[in-house]
């Protein structure tokens, strides 16, 4: 039979959508191009200087060596502070883990609950790590498709149309990447009491908690009681709060025997999340909170006219985003249309007329699974994105039906 040389966990993950796109986007700059890219979600903010000064005076301490696995105390202390304070949800510093970045904490709680055969209910559209992630446990995703007359919000009588005895979990993100849905109070309660009802987990992904707009109410999941806290894994980071993208720090709160598996999964993939970067995560947590309020209500302000403009363009429609820097728009009166002798019939052909005519990167709905749409990041100037607007304007008004 030959040598297999890839794994056959390896072998069933896909490319990221969002990946693909940026690459091809990294291309085209190469070669000249005046190319705008609203497809990778990293906020254009610096860090705010307090945090990067935590950071060299870290370094200029030689607090540069490793920690425990978890997290320095200190820092899960201030997570604790941080959950109690803004999230109502208690927890001690054996219940926190420090990983680096959300996504491995993700990574850790999948692999820490799940096993082949399980299932996990993943609403749709949703970040495509998370499929990924799933499928290299062994565990099974099963998708649950929300819809634009709920704005994208999942509820629990969709969750209850595709359970099974084999579900193990059901993944929440909210506000949402890409839709920008925020599950509401009367929904999340409904949720929870399912969660609790089937005895299954909720691993909820709130790395967007803070990025709301028109008066939207975040609420934790694990805030609504006892019951549901013990069934809950809450993600979180500090990546698109505080735009330290690059600095890599997220973390986890759970029951402890569930954080002290993931602590077991992370000692033996990477250990300590980066030590200076912990430092960081102290001042970013507990220090002045103006600058991360502030790039949240720049937010607003550019999701007010990217709405705006998205449902300007012809053959576009665009819910309002409740929360995040991403709106999801619907391009399906597009299919059909002719530019030249092609013709456009689905999103991935649209995003890719936008890259080469219009030098705008987008990235397609099957990136999320949830063909039909794109989604534009606006955590980019409002420069960019009046001229990319400008762009798919006169790039759209081109096209034939």
């Amino acid at each position: 039979m030959g040598d297999k040389r890839i794994s056959s966990r390896v072998s069933c993950l896909g490319q990221s959508g969002i990946q693909a796109v940026t690459i091809k986007a990294g291309q085209l700059r190469q070669m000249g191009i005046d190319l705008l890219n609203f497809a990778e979600g990293e906020p254009d903010f610096s860090t705010p200087q307090h945090i990067k000064d935590s950071a060299y005076i870290a370094m200029q301490e030689d607090f540069t060596k490793y920690t425990a696995v978890e997290g320095i105390e200190e820092l899960r202390s201030a997570i604790c502070e941080k959950l109690k304070y803004e999230n109502n949800v208690y927890y001690n510093p054996s219940q926190i883990i420090v990983s680096s970045g959300a996504k491995q904490a993700l990574f850790n709680a999948f692999m820490a609950l799940c096993d082949r055969g399980d299932q996990v209910l993943l609403p749709v559209p949703c970040f495509s790590s998370y499929m990924d992630q799933i499928k290299i446990t062994g565990a099974t995703p099963v998708l649950v498709p929300t819809d634009k007359a709920n704005k994208y919000r999942i509820t629990a009588n969709d969750l209850r149309k595709h359970f099974s005895p084999k579900v193990k979990a059901v993944v929440l993100n909210s506000p949402c990447n890409p839709s920008g849905a925020v599950i509401e109070r009367d929904h999340l309660e409904e949720i929870a009491e399912f969660v609790v009802e089937q005895n299954i987990w909720v691993i909820t992904d709130e790395v967007y908690e803070k990025i709301l707009h028109d008066n939207n109410e975040y609420i934790s999941i694990a805030s609504l009681g006892e019951a549901i806290k013990k069934r809950t894994i809450t993600i979180n980071g500090l990546s698109k709060t505080y735009a330290m993208t690059g600095w890599r720090l997220g973390y986890a709160a759970g029951p402890e025997d569930i954080i002290a598996a993931m602590a077991k999964i992370q000692t033996h993939a990477t250990s300590n999340a980066n030590s200076i970067a912990q430092k960081a995560a102290i001042a970013a947590l507990s220090g002045p909170q103006e600058p991360a309020n502030e790039m949240a209500a720049a937010y607003s302000r550019r999701m007010e006219h990217v709405y705006e403009g998205l449902n300007s363009l012809p053959g576009v429609s665009c819910l309002r985003p409740a929360g995040g820097f991403y709106a999801f728009a619907c391009i399906q009166d597009l299919y059909g249309a002719r530019f030249g002798r092609e013709t456009l019939t689905n999103e991935t052909e649209i995003v890719t007329f936008l890259l080469t005519e219009a030098n705008i990167a987008v990235v397609p709905g099957e990136a999320f699974y949830y063909p039909g749409y794109f989604r534009f990041c606006f955590a980019t100037s409002m420069d960019n994105i009046s001229k990319g607007l400008d762009r798919m304007d006169r790039a759209f008004r081109k096209l034939e039906f």
